[in-house]
C-alpha cells in the first residue's frame, strides 16, 4: 500500500530548493490592533522548521 501525506501538513509547510522545511508563524490572523508594526511584520515572514521537529514533519510529509 503507498504511503498518504498528511493533508494537513501539506498545507502547512513548504519546501525550500536545498531541501530544509519552512513554515509559518502563528498569532497572525487576528487580534492584530494590539501587536506593534514591526512584530506583525515579523509574523510575515516564513522560517524554517527547527531542528527537533524536522524529522517529525518529513515523516508527515513523507519525504524520509
Amino acid at each position: 500500500m503507498k504511503l498518504k501525506t498528511k493533508r494537513a501538513a501539506a498545507k502547512r509547510f513548504k519546501l525550500t530548493g536545498t531541501g530544509k522545511i519552512k513554515r509559518r508563524h502563528s498569532h497572525h490572523l487576528h487580534i492584530l490592533t494590539k501587536k506593534s508594526a514591526g512584530r506583525k511584520r515579523n509574523l510575515k515572514r516564513w522560517v524554517s522548521v527547527s531542528k527537533a521537529d524536522e524529522k517529525r514533519v518529513k515523516m508527515m510529509l513523507n519525504l524520509g
